[in-house]
């Protein structure tokens, strides 16, 4: 499930950190902490679906790229990111894009 990379944010380790102590403590169940993790996935792609409106472009040389298992990733040098005039440089940059259809992960309001 491609939507699960929110996890590896600093929230979202927090949440799982969470979690763990919950279970630990036999505070909750492991079913019910797994339950939590999926509203959170939910939660982070609605929000930024509907409330993230700022636009970055960004331009570098492309060294490497592949695709695998439908997640494209590829590696930029010499990248320069662009917002209403403003503009950073970085040597080296990752992207990983995976394809949100598909993935379970529902846009509307259930």
């Amino acid at each position: 499930m491609s939507y699960q990379l929110y996890r590896n944010t600093t929230l979202g380790n927090s949440l799982q950190e969470s979690l763990d102590e919950l279970i630990q403590s036999q505070q909750i169940t492991p079913q019910l902490a797994l339950k939590a993790l999926l509203e959170f996935d939910k939660a982070i792609n609605h929000a930024l679906a509907t409330k993230v409106k700022n636009r970055i472009t960004f331009k570098g040389h492309l060294n490497t790229y592949r695709f695998c298992d439908n997640v494209w990733t590829f590696v930029l040098e010499d990248v320069q990111f662009r917002e209403l005039g403003e503009m950073v440089k970085v040597e080296k940059v990752k992207v990983v894009a995976c394809d949100g259809k598909g993935s379970g992960v529902a846009t509307s309001e259930d």
